[in-house]
């Protein structure tokens, strides 16, 4: 019985021993994957929240570190420095950045529509596009103002000249104040910040992008052409859009859960379940094939259109020459389809 009992008892060492081994061998399998955002946490990156919050990527084999942005913070810069293995950027600073010899990739896209738009008071005297001569125009920079540049140019409206441009900071003060006739919104952030500041639908007049056929992709996912390389970055980079696109049909069918999420992330205290429920409701008319099977894929035409749109700037446009089909890849989307 002594020796029965003492073998079981080295039976059980050793199998505690392998057990112990394999939840350290699992914990280190865990593939490592940071992800820049374009701005601090809100409803507009939901879907990775909500994919981590859920236990999406852990459930891939990933731990994901978040890095949100700011206003001193260029994802382009964050993965040219390798601070990040994808970042979420806007295609017209993709595609220039591209140009300038940083070159991205877009492996997935989230926003198949624009929220982007030039809100107006109505008190301005800004009643059309034509209206803007020798008016002050809000407009943000850092890679945002490219879509706007390029409008202006097919307006036929030189900046200094025709229009003056205020360089906007990430706020709506220059219309509360009157220091500028439109600014730069998005149908889920800023526009409802005038709401929230007092104005009324009525008192506004918006241009978007969209309906003025200057629109360009925003918010896709971009990675390092060289790194597409390796396949084994490609089947992490593979997971982590599986994880992230199943967050994000979660997000849009549920903006109140989604909201919840976010706000739990802003370390800084400043977001409501409130506002953000209303800013995922809005984010979520920019997800129109949300919850089907063409979530996340790039469309070629709406690529291309984004270049032409880039490419009509006149004697300044965002980009000099079409960079073709090498500025995207399907290959990374395909396989999150598996």
């Amino acid at each position: 019985m002594i020796r029965s009992s003492l073998l079981s008892s080295g039976l059980m060492a050793a199998v505690l021993a392998v057990c112990g081994v394999t939840a350290s061998m699992s914990a280190v399998a865990a593939d490592k994957v940071t992800v820049q955002l374009k701005w601090l946490p809100q409803a507009q990156f939901a879907g990775y929240y909500v994919a981590q919050s859920k236990g999406y990527y852990k459930a891939e084999g990933l731990d994901v570190t978040i890095k949100p942005g700011g206003p001193d913070i260029s994802p382009v810069q964050v993965i040219a420095g390798n601070g990040a293995d994808v970042v979420v950027n806007w295609m017209p600073d993709a595609l220039a950045a591209r140009e300038a010899g940083v070159p991205l990739v877009n492996i997935a896209q989230v926003f198949n529509q624009s929220g982007l738009m030039l809100t107006c008071k109505k008190s301005s005297g800004v009643k059309s596009p034509k209206d803007f001569k020798d008016k002050t125009l809000g407009v943000w920079y850092g890679g945002n103002e490219y879509p706007f540049l390029n409008w202006m140019a097919k307006l036929g409206y030189k900046p200094g000249t025709d229009i003056k441009i205020l360089k906007q900071g990430f706020n709506v003060d220059p219309l509360l104040q009157n220091q500028a006739a439109c600014i730069s919104t998005m149908n889920h952030n800023e526009y409802l910040q005038l709401l929230d500041a007092g104005l009324k639908d009525s008192d506004l007049v918006t241009f978007f992008y969209e309906k003025e056929g200057v629109a360009s992709l925003e918010d896709g996912l971009y990675v390092m052409q060289d790194k597409l390389k390796d396949p084994a970055f490609v089947a992490r980079m593979a997971k982590f859009v599986k994880a992230s696109l199943k967050g994000w049909n979660d997000a849009v069918k549920n903006p109140a859960e989604a909201a919840k999420i976010v706000v739990a992330n802003d370390m800084s205290g400043s977001a409501s379940v409130k506002m953000q429920t209303r800013q995922m409701e809005a984010v979520a008319t920019l997800i129109t094939n949300a919850n089907t099977a063409k979530m996340g894929h790039l469309d070629p035409a709406a690529y291309e259109r984004t270049v032409k749109v880039l490419l009509a700037a006149g004697s300044s446009p965002v980009i000099k020459k079409d960079p073709g089909k090498a500025a995207y890849s399907h290959a990374v989307w395909e396989a999150a389809q598996k």
